[in-house]
């Protein structure tokens, strides 16, 4: 819904709206559809043809972008939050569960941003929780793997076809092969360049995650802690699947 202001005109996003889009984009990072900086332009497509269809209101990207950029700031207070002590999700009303007053008051003192959260409705936090513990996992500026094996190939210079090459003989060729050879060894224990370090997601953002999962307990949330700090593929496999399907992954992750 749009609503004008001068010359600039103002989108009011309803829960529908949200709904439909966030079912685009959930569908959409499941299949690995992002950009460096987003999306990749036929899921701006999908989403506005959804909510049109859905909702009979008209979007632009840049109306999705932005309210992107909520979702992620919805994630980013919301989810640290969840990762201390004394806080959890009522799934029914969408919001926060705090156990008291004294411990939000605690919290807030640190975290100035998140005081409007204590009564804060947000709706579709699976969805959000799906989408962004990725994005947030991984950096917003990774590469995909698209984008990894998209390097251009060195140039190798030709020969002249004015000065035909010397054969070589074996001697000749095993002496310059073990010249090359130590040339090599010498530059790699030479190199002072750090060896890059794996993306490791932090423990605080794995408990978030956990916390979110409905109806898991207590006890087997903390045996499915235990392992996914140490093993960051399990915690990838985790975030790849739907929420309503991540409880019975996790009972048989701590079965084995």
């Amino acid at each position: 819904m749009a609503a004008a202001k001068g010359k600039r005109v103002y989108l009011t996003w309803t829960d529908e709206m949200d709904t439909a889009l966030l079912a685009v984009l959930v569908e959409h990072h499941n299949n690995g559809d992002h950009a460096q900086n987003g999306w990749k332009p036929h899921v701006y497509n999908a989403a506005i043809r959804n909510v049109r269809e859905k909702c009979s209101v008209e979007i632009t990207k840049d109306n999705i972008a932005s309210r992107c950029k909520t979702f992620d700031k919805h994630y980013e207070i919301i989810s640290k939050i969840l990762s201390q002590s004394g806080f959890g999700w009522d799934w029914e009303n969408d919001k926060l569960l705090i156990d008291s007053d004294d411990v939000w008051n605690r919290y807030v003192e640190a975290n100035k941003a998140a005081a409007c959260y204590k009564t804060k409705v947000v709706k579709n936090w699976d969805a959000i929780t799906t989408i962004y513990s990725k994005d947030h996992a991984t950096g917003d500026g990774a590469q995909t793997g698209v984008e990894s094996a998209q390097v251009p190939p060195e140039q190798v210079d030709d020969a002249s076809p004015e000065l035909p090459q010397k054969r070589q003989r074996t001697g000749e060729a095993i002496l310059t092969m073990l010249g090359d050879m130590k040339t090599s060894f010498s530059d790699v224990l030479k190199s002072t360049e750090p060896l890059p370090l794996p993306q490791v997601t932090p423990p605080a953002e794995i408990l978030a995650v956990l916390q979110v999962i409905p109806d898991l307990n207590r006890c087997d949330m903390l045996k499915s802690y235990g392992k996914l700090i140490l093993n960051e593929r399990l915690f990838q496999a985790l975030m790849e699947l739907p929420m309503d399907m991540r409880k019975e992954w996790i009972l048989l992750l701590n079965d084995n």
